[in-house]
């Protein structure tokens, strides 16, 4: 057992003397998506700080904390707020939650954040799922030794955002009438917002969204086996494409004003899996 896995495995001891609960379901709550939380039955609360390998996030809109409960009948397990790579941590620790949760049991999860919108037919309340990512200017979170127990050395990444869990986040959008555009997100490290030239980049690359987290997540989800799907809130225009500056007080106001259209469609999705 290499030093990584020891590190997490002595967490999941933690979290199961704590509670018998098993999740079905992991779903990350980005930036200013927390209300999602009130919706669920509570079991249990977990603060990361309580265990001592996980990252905290020290961002605004980021609670930082386990939510074990139901949703729609589902047992569920909630990161109430992300840690990022900008924060200091490297990306093996900043996926760690994310890891944490597939090992208590969650074997389907959602990625969901706050992006900025590269497509131009985009506009901030916008929701966009997630199809694949552009992960290429952020470390891996596999580099190092490998843990063979999760994955193997070198994972596929052409199948990362599971067919049958968008086949289920288009019919919960359908059934509620909510458009739903589809798009590639690429991830950049920020903290930082990006210059009007990565922006053109990112466009060439083939990019309709980008933000500062979700990728590197998915990527280690992926190499575990985890079906992953991916949920954007588009808040903003990116840089270059609006002649407003971005702000993260900005992303903080659409992504509250757009709050109970993305939190209603992340319970229809759950209640269909």
């Amino acid at each position: 057992m290499n030093e990584e896995e020891r590190i997490l495995m002595e967490e999941v001891k933690k979290v199961k003397e704590l509670t018998s609960f098993t999740p079905e379901i992991g779903i990350v709550l980005g930036s200013g998506l927390g209300g999602l939380a009130e919706e669920v039955k509570k079991v249990l609360e977990i603060p990361y700080s309580s265990l001592p390998s996980l990252p905290t996030s020290s961002i605004p809109g980021h609670k930082g904390a386990f939510l074990f409960g139901t949703l729609r009948e589902k047992k569920v397990i909630l990161m109430e707020g992300r840690v990022h790579y900008y924060e200091g941590y490297s990306a093996k620790e900043v996926v760690r939650p994310e890891r944490l949760m597939a090992l208590l049991g969650a074997k389907k999860i959602l990625l969901t954040n706050a992006a900025g919108g590269v497509n131009e037919s985009f506009v901030p309340g916008d929701l966009m799922m997630i199809v694949d990512h552009i992960a290429s200017l952020v470390p891996s979170p596999l580099r190092g030794e490998n843990i063979d127990s999760f994955g193997p050395r070198f994972p596929d990444m052409s199948g990362v955002y599971s067919p049958s869990l968008q086949r289920k986040m288009k019919e919960a959008a359908s059934s509620l009438s909510i458009p739903l555009k589809t798009g590639i997100y690429m991830q950049f490290t920020g903290p930082q917002f990006e210059s009007p030239a990565e922006i053109r980049m990112a466009k060439t690359l083939g990019a309709d969204a980008v933000g500062m987290s979700t990728a590197i997540e998915a990527i280690a989800l992926s190499h575990m086996g985890v079906d992953v799907a991916g949920l954007s809130l588009i808040t903003n225009k990116a840089a270059g494409l609006s002649k407003e500056p971005l702000s993260h007080e900005e992303v903080q106001e659409i992504a509250s004003l757009s709050a109970n259209k993305m939190e209603a469609l992340v319970k229809k999705f759950v209640s269909l899996l």
